[in-house]
């Protein structure tokens, strides 16, 4: 995990790594959850937040996409430039006995 509570930084690890913590923290209750990468590892959160929103969890929302750019000293010396992303994804989970009372209110309609 990170420092930050409900921050997950995205690096070289297979997406279904970051799948499973991003799963992981909703499962502890959290009602939102950000993606942090840079770089070349922003395809993979970009491919965590989709997979992790269309197979697994359905009723999760993308809330909002930060991109930027920061810059990276270099080991010979002067900066690079390295693009960044942040991904918030949140779920609306409706609790249960609602959702029981809303597919009736269907059935009986």
């Amino acid at each position: 995990m990170s420092r930050e509570p409900n921050v997950i930084y995205v690096g070289r690890k297979p997406p279904m790594n970051y799948v499973l913590a991003v799963i992981t923290l909703f499962n502890a209750g959290n009602k939102e959850v950000t993606l942090k990468a840079r770089g070349q590892a922003i395809t993979t959160a970009i491919d965590a937040a989709e997979i992790t929103r269309r197979r697994f969890m359905q009723d999760l929302k993308v809330n909002k996409i930060n991109l930027g750019t920061d810059e990276v000293q270099m080991q010979e010396g002067g900066t690079r430039n390295v693009s960044t992303i942040e991904i918030t994804l949140t779920t609306e989970a409706k609790p249960k006995e609602e959702a029981k009372a809303t597919q009736k209110a269907k059935e009986s309609a």
